[in-house]
């Protein structure tokens, strides 16, 4: 396999906690966001979205980080990244898509480049659209996880599964930002509980080839 990842990108950091999980050997290539790599012809032609992470599997090309790792955890089910009931995986993607979805692509980097270059907007406005977005999305998921008995050591039980896949990293971009997080018990203990985990720290941008 080959994964086409950037260090900091949140979805590529997913994708790197999932193969880590599954103990699954990869090549890792960079392509580095903040110098245009990812607009490049020859990486257009593999993910025409031109974001990362891109999984190729021998004749797949996959893209978008919660499809590859379903994927993943179908063709490789253990350690099992999905719950054993329907009410269980219906939980766990709820969290995950909270984060995939609602949170992180309104502070990515395409997007934070778009105020700041094209909207004209300044330095702190973007830091506070940051927060707000984070705060927001964040304060949301406290209550949910606080108030569930689902919630145990991770986000569901005491496995980790999909739904600490996508909170870790997500974190890890507040932390880049200064986000104060002593709001968020909850979800910085089960952060914490996943980066005692081995396959959690291998996977950390620090980590990787391309780290900077």
């Amino acid at each position: 396999m080959q994964l086409y990842s950037y260090f900091r990108s949140s979805a590529a950091y997913r994708v790197r906690i999932a193969l880590a999980l599954k103990g699954l050997a990869y090549e890792y290539t960079s392509v580095h966001l903040t110098k245009g790599e990812q607009n490049a012809g020859a990486y257009r032609a593999l993910n025409a979205q031109a974001l990362v992470p891109t999984l190729v599997d021998g004749p797949r090309t996959l893209t978008q980080s919660l499809a590859i790792i379903e994927y993943l955890d179908e063709r490789h089910p253990q350690p099992p990244l999905l719950p054993g009931t329907p009410e269980g995986r219906a939980r766990v993607r709820a969290i995950a898509l909270s984060i995939a979805c609602d949170i992180h692509p309104l502070n990515n980097l395409r997007v934070l480049r778009y105020l700041v270059r094209t909207l004209g907007v300044s330095e702190d406005a973007k830091n506070a659209w940051y927060r707000h977005w984070i705060d927001l999305g964040l304060s949301a998921l406290e209550s949910q996880l606080a108030g569930d008995p689902s919630t145990g050591t991770f986000c569901h039980g005491d496995a980790p599964s999909l739904a600490d896949v996508c909170l870790v990293p997500q974190l890890a971009n507040a932390r880049r930002y200064a986000i104060r997080l002593d709001a968020y018990p909850t979800l910085t203990s089960i952060d914490s509980s996943c980066r005692a985990i081995p396959a959690f720290a291998q996977a950390a941008p620090e980590r990787q080839p391309d780290a900077q």
